[in-house]
This record gives structure tokens, sequence and C-alpha cells, in this order.
């Protein structure tokens, strides 16, 4: 993503959904040889190695396209994917006028989706540079046998060489990644959560869409909607009350006061794919105006999913899967259902959806 300066407020009034979404650091799939790229960002750190007064990156947008998903798995063999992610802090508005420093992978939230087969291959290198970090960090996944899901293998300081890490992909499923320093929650509410998806050997059902979303918790030293720019509070944290709960490190950023709403189409079929990075809360995840016909709860796929699932519990640390059908037009809301944190907090996103009606389903107007 380019960096910019004093214009944040001003793209997010006026992006809307037609930002440009080739966003830099986004993971756009697996190469014929079955290479991932993907790019990162984190803060940064002066000659003594302490924290530096270099400003972060300014961007323009911080949250992630809820689109850039990697394509689905077409290989039937065990393959080899060699990606990168870098760490890098950056400021950018939770709100229109309300700024916060992140600290993410690949320079927005959540951290881009990575995407395998049960049996492949992870050659993973993990930067973090000095003149965009100022603090050391690393990276747990959940879906890695070995000490720290492979923290302990690639802690590294602002300007070390890159940590190598190589794993294999034993088990199927959608699990989250996240930083795992000793202030593991302060990271992880600033942004630093992604996730990974390992597909069964014989894949996933097809459908039309996919959507990939995040939560987290972010504690300021602001009020909601008080402008300016909010640093990071601990005791917020510590008594786990949050000033934002956000997606996509964005407060309603998927909807129309945000850079727009997702689409469909009716009669299609989407799956969402949604990580709580938390590091706190539950998130009690609805579609209003639809349900999960099909909920993986906790991301397994090698069980049945339940079956027209209403509200479904999402804990923190943990990245859930579901689809729902689009049989009439309109908006579906994703919310936690936690509705403060919807209505007041931040945690709503919207999925419009285009088409004919159907009155035998949904009539208004009787």
């Amino acid at each position: 993503m380019t960096p910019t300066t004093n214009s944040r407020r001003r793209f997010l009034q006026t992006a809307g959904g037609a930002t440009a979404l080739a966003i830099a650091g986004c993971l756009d799939g697996l190469s014929n040889d079955g290479e991932q790229n993907a790019q990162g960002t984190d803060t940064e750190t002066d000659e003594e190695g302490e924290p530096a007064a270099v400003e972060s990156v300014d961007v323009d947008r911080i949250a992630r396209d809820p689109t850039a998903i990697p394509d689905p798995v077409d290989w039937n063999e065990p393959r080899e994917h060699d990606v990168t992610v870098r760490t890098e802090r950056v400021t950018a508005e939770i709100e229109p006028g309300v700024a916060f420093e992140y600290m993410t992978f690949e320079g927005q939230v959540p951290g881009p989706m990575l995407r395998v087969r049960r049996g492949d291959r992870v050659n993973l290198t993990f930067e973090v540079p000095d003149d965009l970090n100022v603090t050391n960090h690393n990276m747990d996944f959940h879906a890695v046998y070995g000490p720290g899901g492979g923290a302990d293998a690639t802690t590294i300081s602002p300007g070390d060489d890159p940590a190598q890490l190589s794993f294999s992909a034993e088990y199927p499923g959608v699990f989250i990644y996240h930083c795992a320093i000793p202030n593991m929650d302060q990271h992880i509410s600033a942004g630093m959560f992604g996730s990974i998806l390992v597909e069964p050997e014989d894949g996933l059902p097809e459908v039309d869409r996919e959507f990939y979303l995040g939560q987290h918790e972010i504690y300021t030293d602001g009020d909601v909607g008080e402008e300016g720019h909010h640093g990071f509070d601990f005791d917020a944290m510590l008594a786990e009350q949050p000033t934002y709960v956000v997606f996509n490190g964005q407060a309603y950023g998927f909807t129309e006061d945000g850079v727009g709403p997702m689409h469909a189409e009716v009669g299609e079929t989407a799956r969402v794919y949604f990580a709580n990075g938390g590091p706190n809360l539950l998130s009690s995840w609805h579609p209003i105006g639809n349900v999960w016909s099909r909920f993986y709860r906790d991301g397994g796929f090698l069980t049945e999913p339940d079956r027209n699932i209403e509200t479904a519990p999402v804990a923190p640390g943990t990245t859930a899967a579901a689809e729902m059908e689009f049989p009439v037009p309109g908006p579906v809301k994703i919310v936690d259902h936690a509705l403060t944190r919807a209505a007041r907090r931040g945690a709503l996103a919207v999925i419009d959806v285009d088409g004919e009606a159907d009155p035998e389903i949904y009539d208004p107007n009787p």
C-alpha cells in the first residue's frame, strides 16, 4: 500500500466501495509452482534498539479487503509453498477523525489469509524490518505442530536477519495465527492476527463467494468518536473494557459509512471465514436477515457442520467458517450480537444482496 499523509479522513469519507482493492501485501493465491508471497509490516527502533521517535507509516486504509482470499486448492498432491511475512507498524483511522497506531502483518488487519492443502509444506520467511518496527515479533500458528506453533523459532528483534521456519500442514481446518511475544494481548489488539486455511485432501465444497473477516477489540485512551490520535490503554485492556470492537481493524468499515459493503447476488452461496483475534472477548456471531446454513464450529471441516445456526459463539483465538444462501435481495448485516458492540463500538458489516425479490419467501408489502 502506498503511504500517504494528511489524507486518511478524506479518503475514508469519499472512497466508498470503489476503493482500489489491489492491496499491497495481499496474497493473491498460489502460483503454478505452489509459491505464495505475503508481505507485511510492523514498527521501528533507534540505533540502541529502543523504541524510535520515527513516526509510523500513515495509510489510507487499515481494513483488509474481505475478498482478498487465495483461490481454492486445485491440486491433488502435496506441494511446497514459499511464504514471506513482514511486520509493519502503521497509523490509520479506526473511524473518521480517530487515528490509532496499529501493529500488523502485511500492513492491514487481519493479516493475509494463507491457503494450503493437508500434507503441503510451508517454508516461511519472517521479517521484522528495523525501519518499520519498535519491538520483537513472532508468529504462532494454531495449524502447526511444534513449540509455540512456530513462535519459538520466529521470535526476532527489529533489524535481525529474517527467521526461517518450515512446517507440514498436518491437520485440516481453518486456524488463527497471531503474534505471541509476552505482550501478545496488546499486539493482537493492535492488529497482529490472521488465518491459515488447510483444506482437506478432497478440498471444500464449491461456493460462489468467499469472505474473510477478523474481529478484535481496540483499547484506547480516548472515547468512542473522540477525534484525534488515540494511544493504547493497558488499564482498559486489563479491565477488558474496549473502546472499539471492530471487523478488519475499522469501525463499520464494510458499510456505506466506511469503504463500502460486501456484495452478493440472489441465488448464490457464500462462505465466510471469521477470525476472532480477541484478545479477550467472545464473539456472538450473527447474520441479521439470514442464518448460518452450515456452521463449521471452531473451523473444523472433518465433522458435519451445524445447520441453520442463528448466533454462533466464536472464542478469542479461533477462526470459524460458515456458509449462507441468499434467497432474497437486501442487506445482510454481520454483527457481534453482544449488541452494544454492533450499535456503538463498530462490530457491524454489510453484505448487499442484489437480485429479484421473491414474495413467496419475503413480502414487505403484503
